[in-house]
């Protein structure tokens, strides 16, 4: 075999590591060296590319929406202002803002609603149906994904003049909601699958009718995927702008990316007011994030995280 050492023979222990290789194992390691393993470097510069590319928008935006016409002609778009005003949001505000605002209020929240109302039946009939008038119903509804609503906006206006509904909220609600609803009932249609046949069954067994069904079961499983819908139908319906323009005529009906156009003629822009409008435009939607940010992500995560 080989020769122990003379020390680990006479005692039985192993020897001990010598005083180099004991200060090699323990020297600490340099601080710069630790907090690179410890920080992700090329996450951060990503991260921090993604930051300036959305912070500069929303610097130029609420930053020139503080100063005139004449400033923003001559400092330029991107330095500060060297006088803040308030005056045109005071202007935006005279254009009949408040106007515009509650008609969009008005249209999102009917939407909304009636995507909601509609969507979860359908989904429910898709899901535990079984016949081929069913399939052939939701293959149909299906199609509507591959059209787009500049291909069909004659036929749709002249639907709406037929039923005497032009220049009328109900004009903008009813073909928003038509579009919403394919990829309405397509998530909650995935949504409900998921559901166990054993709770079906269970409530079956207890006597249980479809209405108590879609009541006690499905409506309580399906919240995740009705939050989903019902933020995508309200982006629908607030972001809205090729079916009030071709359906809607009259100022007093402007929803409010319509209701832009009143900064525009056919001289030029009123930059700083249409930017003061933008802004007004999305305060409403920030502060209905804030409040529900967190319903909003976990539905986002359940509607397609399944």
């Amino acid at each position: 075999m080989y020769d122990r050492p003379r020390h680990a023979a006479t005692t039985g222990r192993p020897p001990a590591p010598t005083r180099t290789l004991h200060r090699r194992r323990e020297a600490p390691k340099g601080p710069v060296r630790r907090f690179l393993r410890r920080v992700n470097v090329p996450a951060g510069v990503a991260a921090t590319i993604w930051l300036i590319i959305v912070a500069v928008p929303l610097y130029y935006i609420v930053i020139n929406s503080l100063r005139n016409s004449d400033a923003y002609l001559e400092e330029g778009a991107l330095r500060m202002p060297s006088d803040l005003t308030l005056e045109n949001y005071g202007r935006v505000l005279d254009l009949g803002f408040a106007t515009f605002l509650l008609n969009s209020l008005i249209v999102t929240t009917a939407t909304v609603v009636l995507v909601l109302a509609l969507a979860l039946p359908a989904a429910y009939a898709i899901v535990r149906g079984t016949s081929r008038p069913v399939r052939w119903m939701f293959s149909a509804l299906l199609l509507g994904l591959a059209v787009p609503a500049q291909a069909v906006i004659v036929p749709i206006y002249l639907i709406i003049t037929r039923l005497h509904l032009y220049d009328a909220p109900t004009a903008i609600v009813l073909p928003t909601v038509a579009f919403a609803l394919p990829i309405s009932v397509l998530v909650l249609t995935s949504t409900l699958r998921d559901i166990p046949n054993e709770l079906y069954e269970a409530m079956t067994v207890e006597g249980a009718g479809s209405v108590r069904v879609f009541r006690n079961l499905v409506f309580p499983m399906a919240r995740p995927g009705l939050v989903t819908i019902g933020i995508f139908s309200g982006l629908s319906g607030w972001n809205g702008f090729l079916f009030p323009l071709v359906l809607t005529q009259s100022p007093e009906r402007r929803v409010l990316p319509l209701g832009l156009w009143n900064f525009q003629n056919q001289y030029g822009t009123d930059v700083p007011g249409l930017l003061a409008a933008v802004v007004l435009s999305a305060v409403p939607v920030l502060v209905l994030y804030l409040f529900g940010r967190r319903y909003l992500l976990r539905g986002i995560a359940a509607g397609f995280g399944r």
